[in-house]
């Protein structure tokens, strides 16, 4: 029978668990068996218990029960050290992954959410510790985590912990592969800093249950200043919590309605560490008194004294007696009503006291219990904290500022907060049809016809064609047209024409091995020119737009942005290499219509992926489909199987992000989390600062970023091209519009895009909004970013000879000859 402990290796993996695995002859298998004895000295391990039973831990009166302890070790490169940790964590019975790069780090840890992780700060050539854990702060399920920073033995003088501090660390461990003082460290953490933090977390849940009582509470500190007050106590007393923490308990009015020495009597017991409890009447903030029952309990802290006091009141009804629990419930409802406005400013997006019945069957005590949990959760969302900012910030304002407010808070809650708005259809047909046409997911269709792809017999293995074996090999007149193709001024056309519609092959071939493809996968070069001409035939070239010159012209697109020196400091040999494939599979298969189209026609497509991003999901999974289905093609067969993973997630993230929905999204994310972080270093003086840079470039978030505006700028790069090319690309997505337009009036099919008519349409017009709308802003900041002053130049030419077509009136691709 095996053990509960195992080890899980996440890119570049290693998963092990007590059982032997199904493949066990499997290369991470192989990987795995390096944790089977003690790495030092040779020595089997000892078998770790194979006991999974709970820890209980005290936490006050409260009985904790937790699992065994989760610990994600970052180590880019297996050594001793790493090693030792593995054999500690086996030894101790803890559940181990083991992560290779800052990505399967951050991906691990929201999946498994670790109590402790261990990351190798020896080595800054192999990722940003400090950055990296910076990283899993920011997550906030991290807030009880504690993190360790492994650090060299210091060589002279002994460095300041501060940094580490600063960056999220709890604590360093200074380098040491001895088995058992990974081992002890592991004991001192677990009965440390991690059960101090696993009993903060149970804090939440006595928090919780403060949070949800019906009960008035009150927590003072040892010196009688008030720390905490619950919902209940602000809607029963009328105060907010900000307008009493923080406050001596005599600088709250009091009723004249008490004993004169009432307050003495009390004072005098619970200083002595004893119970009070009695009637007492409390002042309310409109000055009104209410008679309450209270009791006031010491609590006992460290050194044996009187560190808190925690105060319960429970108003009396009109006859002077206690609610009897019936009678609570109508009591609360009216409150509710009352406290309506608190509700809003309290933490948490869910509020959990005006969803739950307050009857005392055994279901509605089942949800208040699952409500209750989830109330505990932090899953709030940063809109949400927005949202609930705004609404405290309303509650002081004047009026005429808390009707703005209304109207922000309006705006935030609807889905559409990237993309700009129109006024009426009227005021720019083109643009409106431009963003109808690519930034919906059409209308419902009225008709029952339907629009069914024929693509079942596209997805095939290509015939044997006259490829080229290798590089090597393509003929002399085709390498010709490829000798300028990492200029952004290469000409796809002549390409396009040198090889009969096939240049996604031929530039490939090129691309990839400048880029040393290949070698990264692993991958015989006669395998990568196999995938490249089944990818190649799966592109339609029928269609006037989307076929695989279009697919080369984004490829080259990508190469070029990815030999810039600001992407090449930001991404890795697996970004690079997930660019490229994504680049050249993000079209494979479009029948030549938009999204919209295909919705309003109601095809096979837009039923499977429920009409959302109906073509980059098939594109993403049909390159995926095709890719595997063939060991001849497969060029992901000899990579290890996290690396495929990353891999695989990394070219579908970017695949999808050509879909236009999510345009602004992608673009104002990008100039928020990168551009004005990069531009107030500038500002600062900080831009030489080499390792400030760094840490905005390689954050995993900002890779991804990243990524996403690299794949979407290449893709509709075509107004920054050379004009002739400008020209030629403006005529042919023209066509296919046209082409779409024509069919949707013969199927009687909503037309998405009127304007597209090829009778009246003036292809100037339609240029001009394209640039207007999604072109200029998006490569302003691309431009800031990677520093591309020749296309922006092309940029500049292509408007202003579409300007000048308009100005005159022309509606052709060209100006008619003199």
């Amino acid at each position: 029978m095996g053990c509960a402990s195992s080890i899980h290796i996440s890119d570049r993996v290693v998963y092990h668990s007590g059982k032997e695995s199904e493949d066990s002859h499997s290369p991470q298998q192989t990987n795995t068996t390096q944790h089977q004895g003690n790495p030092a000295s040779g020595l089997p391990l000892k078998p770790p218990s194979c006991k999974t039973t709970l820890t209980e831990v005290q936490f006050g009166p409260m009985k904790l029960f937790k699992d065994p302890l989760q610990v994600l070790l970052v180590f880019a490169k297996e050594d001793s050290q790493s090693n030792g940790f593995c054999w500690a964590c086996e030894k101790a019975n803890f559940r181990c992954s083991m992560a290779r790069t800052p990505e399967s780090a951050l991906e691990c840890f929201l999946e498994k959410h670790h109590d402790l992780v261990i990351i190798d700060h020896r080595h800054s050539r192999h990722f940003d510790a400090e950055a990296l854990c910076r990283s899993i702060r920011a997550v906030n399920s991290s807030e009880n985590t504690v993190i360790v920073a492994v650090v060299k033995r210091p060589d002279r003088e002994e460095a300041s912990v501060m940094p580490l501090i600063n960056a999220g660390f709890n604590r360093r461990y200074v380098e040491n592969a001895n088995m058992m003082a990974c081992y002890n460290e592991l004991l001192q953490l677990e009965h440390g800093e991690v059960r101090a933090q696993f009993k903060l977390r149970a804090g939440n849940a006595i928090f919780t249950a403060l949070e949800q009582s019906q009960e008035a509470i009150e927590i003072t500190s040892e010196d009688q200043v008030i720390q905490y007050v619950n919902p209940a106590y602000e809607s029963i007393m009328g105060y907010q919590q900000g307008e009493l923490i923080g406050k001596e308990i005599i600088e709250v009015p009091k009723s004249e309605k008490n004993k004169p020495d009432l307050l003495e009597t009390i004072n005098s017991c619970i200083q002595k560490g004893k119970e009070w409890q009695g009637i007492y009447y409390a002042k309310k903030k409109n000055g009104d008194s209410i008679q309450q029952n209270v009791k006031i309990t010491p609590v006992i802290g460290q050194g044996g004294k009187i560190r808190h006091y925690v105060s319960f009141n429970r108003p009396l009804n009109d006859n002077n007696k206690s609610e009897k629990p019936g009678e609570r419930v109508q009591a609360e409802s009216q409150t509710d009503i009352q406290s309506s406005k608190h509700k809003d400013r309290r933490k948490g997006s869910l509020d959990v006291r005006s969803t739950t019945s307050r009857g005392s069957d055994g279901s509605s005590q089942r949800r208040h219990s699952s409500m209750a949990r989830i109330h505990s959760m932090t899953i709030e969302a940063p809109i949400t904290k927005v949202i609930n900012i705004i609404n405290a910030a309303q509650e002081s304002s004047p009026m005429p500022v808390a009707e703005a407010l209304d109207r922000v808070l309006e705006i935030l809650r609807t889905t559409e907060l990237y993309s700009p708005q129109f006024g009426t259809k009227d005021e720019d047909p083109h643009t409106n049809d431009l963003v109808g046409g690519l930034m919906t997911d059409g209308l419902r269709r009225l008709s029952g016809n339907e629009y069914i792809l024929s693509t079942k017999h596209a997805h095939h293995i290509p015939s044997q064609l006259t490829t080229p074996l290798s590089i090597n090999d393509i003929p002399p007149r085709i390498a010709k047209t490829m000798e300028i193709e990492d200029s952004w001024d290469f000409d796809v056309f002549n390409l396009e024409a040198a090889t009969m519609k096939r240049p996604l092959t031929y530039l490939g071939l090129k691309i990839f091995s400048r880029f040393g493809v290949c070698e990264f996968l692993n991958c015989p070069e006669a395998t990568l020119r196999s995938w490249l001409q089944l990818i190649e035939a799966n592109y339609h070239s029928s269609n006037s737009y989307h076929n695989s010159s279009h697919a080369a012209d984004v490829l080259h697109a990508t190469a070029y942005f990815l030999s810039k020196e600001r992407v090449k400091q930001s991404l890795d040999p697996i970004d690079e290499v997930a660019a490229l494939i994504a680049a050249t599979v993000h079209d494979v298969d479009h029948p030549g219509r938009t999204n919209s189209f295909l919705c309003n026609a109601g095809s096979e497509l837009a039923i499977l992926y429920n009409d959302t991003a109906v073509l980059e999901s098939h594109h993403a999974a049909l390159a995926f489909q095709i890719t595997t289905r063939d060991d001849k093609c497969n060029i992901f067969k000899n990579i290890e199987r996290n690396e495929y993973r990353t891999l695989r997630q990394a070219i579908i993230d970017m695949v999808l992000a050509t879909e236009m929905t999510k345009h602004f999204e992608h673009v104002n994310k990008f100039v928020n989390s990168i551009n004005k972080p990069l531009a107030a270093l500038d500002e600062n003086g900080a831009n030489s600062d080499e390792e400030s840079v760094k840490g905005v470039l390689t954050t995993p978030e900002n890779r991804i970023l990243i990524k996403r505006m690299l794949i979407k700028c290449a893709d509709i790069s075509n107004p920054c091209r050379p004009q002739e090319l400008c020209i030629e690309w403006a005529g042919r997505i023209s066509e296919e519009y046209f082409a779409q337009t024509d069919e949707e009036k013969r199927q009687g099919l909503p037309v998405v895009m009127p304007v597209f008519d090829r009778n009246t349409c003036s292809i100037p017009k339609s240029q001009i909004s394209f640039i207007d709308y999604f072109i200029t802003d998006m490569f302003d900041a691309w431009d800031a970013f990677a520093d591309l002053p020749n296309l922006m130049q092309h940029l500049d030419n292509n408007f202003k000879y579409w300007k000048g077509l308009d100005d005159r009136k022309l509606h052709s691709l060209r100006p008619p000859p003199e």
